[in-house]
């Protein structure tokens, strides 16, 4: 006997169009099915019918009307959000089978935090280049609250730099490559600069670049400086900006907050000084975040081996 599943199931292989995703994602976006259908270029009515008959198939509501249009139910919630990614992965088969037509060897999207930059991501990118010269790489730079949607959706191939503790971590694979420390600079020409055994009450004179309020690190530097008597800079800016914030702290007399080997390279160039306090929070596991290897193109997963040889070497 088939169950309420597998009935769903066959009307959804058997009459579900790419047409009524694309219309069910438009209605979600603009909150009303007159703009959605304006977009797809059908009429008002057709549109409506085809949000029905997508109703019927799934046996659910999936938009509540409102005196300003229409909003989700938690079940067009869902929808839309399967409909994005199945939308997706039809445009990157596309993409792909364009690229081979091409003479191309595939293209990979990448989604990239600050901890992840300098070193990780070169790297893997010189060993994929090797095999696969003509691959189209594209890099996002974000933190996890704008990449980990966009991962979902199916926009990202894969995320790499400081994995999600908590959040985001539902239908994604993580693989932790090392862990990462975090470190407090300044700017050589900064009074802390060269100073030995730096304590907290000595930093707290000083302004703080500190990262946006949606990180991890964020949360916990602004955790410790709450158990240090609720202390809150004399000025703080928050910013994601590495070129920003080396520049503010090469002409300002901040202290910033940066992955270890992020910072290395101009530590070692002197463009910015290492301060002599241990960070005592923000730690944590760096890698690399996918949806599964196997909905991977063969350029994603070809990357990804390259992601973890580059692992292997720091």
């Amino acid at each position: 006997m088939a169950t309420r599943h597998s009935l769903i199931v066959d009307r959804a292989l058997t009459r579900l169009k790419l047409r009524q995703l694309r219309l069910l994602i438009a209605v979600g976006q603009h909150g009303n099915i007159q703009s959605a259908a304006r977009d797809l270029r059908v009429s008002q009515p057709a549109a409506t019918k085809m949000i029905q008959d997508l109703e019927l198939d799934f046996e659910v509501k999936l938009f509540e009307r409102t005196n300003r249009g229409v909003i989700p139910t938690v079940f067009g919630e869902s929808l839309i959000r399967h409909g994005k990614l199945i939308v997706a992965q039809v445009s990157n088969a596309a993409q792909e089978l364009d690229d081979l037509s091409e003479g191309n060897s595939g293209r990979i999207t990448i989604g990239t935090l600050l901890a992840a930059s300098p070193t990780l991501l070169p790297v893997a990118i010189e060993i994929v280049l090797r095999d696969r010269p003509k691959v189209a790489i594209k890099i996002v730079e974000g933190t996890n609250e704008v990449l980990m949607p966009a991962l979902l959706s199916g926009e990202l191939d894969m995320v790499v730099g400081r994995l999600p503790v908590h959040r985001h971590r539902t239908k994604i694979v993580q693989e932790r490559f090392f862990n990462e420390r975090v470190l407090a600079v300044v700017g050589p020409q900064h009074p802390l600069a060269g100073v030995a055994s730096v304590t907290f009450e000595q930093l707290m004179q000083f302004g703080w670049i500190l990262p946006p309020l949606e990180t991890t690190l964020r949360r916990q530097t602004d955790q410790f400086f709450v158990r240090q008597g609720q202390f809150a800079p004399p000025v703080a800016i928050e910013s994601v900006s590495y070129l920003a914030n080396r520049s503010m702290l090469r002409s300002h007399d901040f202290v910033g907050l940066m992955p270890a080997h992020v910072a290395t390279l101009d530590i070692e160039s002197q463009l910015l000084a290492k301060v002599d306090w241990a960070v005592p929070f923000g730690a944590g596991p760096i890698g690399v975040s996918h949806r599964g290897e196997q909905g991977l193109s063969p350029a994603g997963a070809a990357f990804l081996a390259a992601l973890r040889r580059a692992a292997e070497s720091h």
